[in-house]
């Protein structure tokens, strides 16, 4: 039976930046139109963060009931290495699912039915990400629900259930948001490419090669504050986002200098501090 220990690090932490930041950043959209409901976002919050661990046992599960977790070197997986029974780790995961769905309903009922459809799309995607007889995840279809569901849902989502109404700066906050988190699936795909071939995972990183995903995790990392620099046209103030440029540095180095294996578990890290940092930044910058 797994531990205690061994069931957060399954929950793999440092994938979690990518569920909060972009509430953070949808809240202080809200804040800056002057219409923010804290416990609006603190349940967004909650549902970003029960979708994003749910999701996480989910390819756990539908992995490592596929084999192609056996030989892994990256975070513990729990059914690949064989701690966890299949059925606990699926229990886990639909648990998440539930808990964000009721979560959700609550928003639902005091904003409008249609965040229903919303969030059952996402529950969807989070299960056939891995999961199923066709799962998407396999499919190099991953970055492209990452960037809708942990960018463009998340942020624009966020903002609607605190004012009701979706400004254009959430659509343009979202999208360095979305860039930031498909830069965390890039490195992680990017170090599972040798083993991603053999299981026959054909995810983005595989299709496009080693050197290509290398400089497409750069792209991730640079693009958001372009995007920035368009922001402060009209708010100034997000461009205090740029404070958090020096912290991309780093894992861009040990990507593009040619990390792999466990050398890009570290950068799994470090872009997950710069997504938080970022995120916390922007956030401010839009609240002004």
């Amino acid at each position: 039976m797994a531990s205690l220990a061994q069931w957060i690090a399954g929950s793999r932490p440092r994938t979690l930046p990518a569920s909060l930041v972009p509430v953070v950043v949808g809240t202080g959209v809200a804040f800056g139109q002057g219409d923010a409901v804290w416990w609006r976002a603190a349940v967004a919050a909650f549902v970003a963060l029960a979708l994003q661990i749910g999701v996480n046992y989910a390819n756990d599960y539908s992995d490592g009931v596929r084999g192609t977790d056996e030989d892994r070197v990256g975070p513990l997986r729990l059914v690949g290495s064989r701690v966890a029974a299949p059925g606990h780790v699926l229990a886990a995961a639909l648990g998440c699912f539930a808990a964000a769905a009721v979560a959700g309903l609550a928003l639902a009922a005091v904003t409008t039915w249609w965040l229903l459809l919303v969030g059952a799309a996402a529950i969807l995607a989070a299960w056939f990400y891995t999961g199923g007889s066709r799962p998407y995840g396999y499919r190099a279809l991953g970055e492209v629900s990452v960037f809708v569901f942990f960018g463009l849902v998340a942020v624009v989502g966020t903002a609607y259930v605190q004012i009701e109404g979706v400004p254009w700066q959430a659509w343009a906050a979202a999208v360095p948001v979305g860039l930031l988190a498909c830069g965390l699936l890039v490195a992680n795909n990017l170090r599972d490419i040798p083993t991603d071939e053999v299981s026959g995972k054909r995810t983005l990183a595989v299709v496009l090669g080693d050197h290509r995903t290398r400089l497409l995790y750069a792209a991730c990392t640079a693009l958001p504050f372009t995007v920035v620099l368009a922001l402060a046209a009209p708010h100034p103030w997000a461009l205090i986002a740029l404070l958090a440029a020096p912290l991309s540095v780093p894992p861009t180095q040990r990507v593009l200098g040619g990390a792999k294996g466990p050398e890009l578990i570290a950068v799994l890290g470090e872009t997950g501090r710069l997504q938080i940092a970022f995120g916390a930044l922007l956030a401010i910058g839009l609240a002004i």
